[in-house]
């Protein structure tokens, strides 16, 4: 009976100890969940990288200080200087330039440049088609002056140099042809002072030797 009694207890104990491991496993899944939490939590409070922000660029001008550019209806001048200024409440940069010619000074907003036909003045390619079209036939004058008057002008505000080398082959008159009328005459020489002044700073002449080497071409 006693031995029975022991060997009860035996498998009492053995049955006991084989229990125990699973809670030591239950403990170490139990423990290792806080882990778990702590580096999530840590990977959330880290501060998301912003990637760097980019400066905008520059936007480089069209024309600098000395620069010279033919505007359409006052011809050559010069960059004299870019200054800022506030109009109407709108922050403009300007482009100030000088006529000399006409004793004046015009500020051009940089954005309007396009739409004002500001430009660079001409390359020797586009001197050459001028003096092709000095040398070509003059038009035939069959309209009125009224309006001959009026295509005229618009060539000259054009600031094409082509276009204003065609008034003054049209209106230029060599010695043993019938003289310009006054109002000829004033059209030609306002298309004529236009010409000149781009075509002296391409051939870089000076003005009296530019109009004298037009009105050569214009004799032949």
């Amino acid at each position: 009976m006693a031995q029975a009694k022991t060997s009860t207890k035996t498998k009492a104990k053995a049955k006991t100890a084989a229990k125990k491991p699973p809670a030591k496993k239950a403990a170490a899944k139990t423990a290792a969940k806080p882990a778990a939490k702590k580096l999530t939590a840590k990977k959330a409070a880290a501060p998301a990288k912003k990637p760097a922000a980019r400066k905008p660029a520059a936007k480089k001008l069209p024309f600098g200080r000395g620069d010279y550019v033919v505007y359409p209806t006052h011809g050559v001048g010069k960059v004299t200087g870019i200054e800022k200024r506030e109009v109407a409440g709108f922050n403009l940069q300007l482009f100030v330039i000088m006529f000399e010619s006409e004793k004046m000074t015009l500020r051009v907003p940089i954005e309007k440049v396009a739409d004002s036909g500001l430009r660079k003045i001409s390359s020797k390619d586009k001197i050459q088609a001028v003096v092709a079209t000095l040398k070509g036939r003059a038009r035939s004058k069959r309209t009125m002056w009224s309006r001959r008057a009026q295509e005229y002008e618009a060539k000259i505000n054009s600031g094409d140099p082509v276009a204003i080398a065609e008034v003054v082959r049209d209106l230029y008159r060599a010695a043993g042809q019938p003289e310009q009328s006054y109002s000829e005459r004033q059209m030609y020489e306002a298309a004529l002072e236009r010409l000149v002044h781009e075509f002296a700073l391409v051939e870089r002449l000076d003005v009296d030797a530019a109009t004298q080497k037009i009105e050569d071409i214009l004799a032949g």
